[in-house]
């Protein structure tokens, strides 16, 4: 079932699409009823042979129980999976679950001051600033929520679910992608909130937005990159450079380029400036994989984020390990391999002081007994993220 729903977003014959290999110790089943439809948990985990290739990033990481005192659980009540993190400044976290709900802490008193319900799962959620949030999911409804006073307003809806939702400070402006293939931009100030609608090459799969622009990727390797400044048509197309599905996606603090990360274990560096020697700089390199019984298991990449400061970025999978990766220079900074599930969302708060990280199984064994759903709330030092310049 999965391998096919995974041929039919690359086009290929199964047998083409993804090399996997039988294995009783990594089962592949079938989603839920009530899942299935959902294109975001096309959720791999299958065994290559061992290899002796190496990632071009060098590796300067260390973990230990030195390591997991700098970071604590947040008594969190989500009661399914979840899907997104995100911060407002340094200590107000929003996060939103698979269970229907949006919640809202305030992580230095480490407690829940608030949250909201959506009519089925909620897939991601945003700030517009510290006093409301924007949030979307299943329920295919875009919805609005005042911290204050508690009104819930629907700005408006797609006809598929919601995938993803950002937020411009600058413009003032809302964004939403959905599994129906449009890009909507909406004023929630406006009487009639919703501004324009646009079409993408396929079904939203992750958004981000840096300085001016905005870059959505979609189903069947899409990239496309908007200037929010005129949304009429998108400034370049792109084809990730990754062979399968993209899973996530993050621009650079700087507003240079992004990275890309997929279910088959690899992150890709790329730039927007279609110079020549601007476009020689983009790579790629594995990840999050591990040797096991002799062999090589390879994990998706479900969550990236960048550090507001360095640069530098984190990296979580399927494996339960979170990454920290100096992408300017090819190497990895640190490396936590310590929780108990699949990694689904990071997020780092505005100083770059703190990472969120939810350890939430994603389904890529299928339906079967797993660890809480929790989120993990990280001190972050200058080791941690600061670049090591090649020498």
């Amino acid at each position: 079932h999965l391998l096919t729903q995974a041929a039919q977003q690359t086009g290929k014959a199964p047998e083409q699409s993804l090399s996997v290999h039988s294995s009783p110790r990594v089962p592949l089943r079938s989603l839920p009823a009530s899942a299935r439809s959902a294109p975001f948990i096309h959720r791999f985990l299958w065994p290559k042979r061992a290899t002796a290739t190496r990632s071009r990033m060098s590796d300067s990481s260390n973990t230990g129980a030195s390591e997991r005192a700098l970071e604590w659980e947040l008594q969190s009540s989500q009661s399914d999976g979840i899907s997104a993190l995100r911060f407002w400044q340094d200590s107000l976290l929003l996060v939103s679950s698979w269970d229907s709900s949006v919640a809202l802490y305030e992580i230095t008193e480490g407690k829940q001051k608030l949250s909201y319900r959506h009519r089925a799962a909620v897939l991601d959620v945003c700030f517009s600033d510290k006093f409301r949030a924007f949030s979307g999911g299943l329920d295919r409804s875009l919805k609005m929520y005042e911290f204050a006073s508690g009104a819930e307003t629907i700005l408006g809806t797609h006809t598929d679910a919601i995938k993803c939702v950002s937020f411009s400070a600058q413009k003032g402006l809302l964004f939403s992608a959905s599994w129906d293939k449009t890009l909507k931009v909406w004023d929630n100030r406006a009487s009639t909130p919703l501004q324009s609608s646009h079409d993408l090459p396929g079904k939203a799969y992750s958004m981000d937005l840096v300085q001016d622009r905005l870059v959505v990727a979609t189903s069947d390797r899409h990239i496309h990159i908007y200037d929010v400044r005129k949304l009429d048509e998108p400034v370049q197309r792109r084809i990730s450079s990754l062979k399968y599905q993209t899973r996530c996606l993050r621009c650079f603090p700087n507003g240079t380029g992004y990275a890309v990360s997929s279910v088959e274990g690899r992150i890709a560096m790329e730039y927007f400036d279609p110079a020549p020697d601007v476009q020689k700089k983009t790579y790629a390199f594995k990840c999050h994989r591990q040797t096991i019984d002799g062999v090589d298991t390879v994990y998706p990449v479900n969550a990236l984020a960048f550090h507001p400061g360095y640069g530098t970025f984190a990296s979580g999978g399927c494996d339960g390990t979170v990454s920290v990766w100096d992408g300017e220079n090819k190497k990895k900074l640190r490396n936590w391999s310590h929780y108990p599930t699949s990694i689904s969302s990071l997020a780092f708060n505005a100083s770059g002081n703190v990472l969120a990280v939810a350890a939430s199984y994603t389904w890529e064994e299928g339906e079967r007994e797993h660890p809480k759903d929790s989120i993990f709330i990280r001190n972050i030092r200058d080791v941690d993220v600061k670049p090591k310049p090649r020498k």
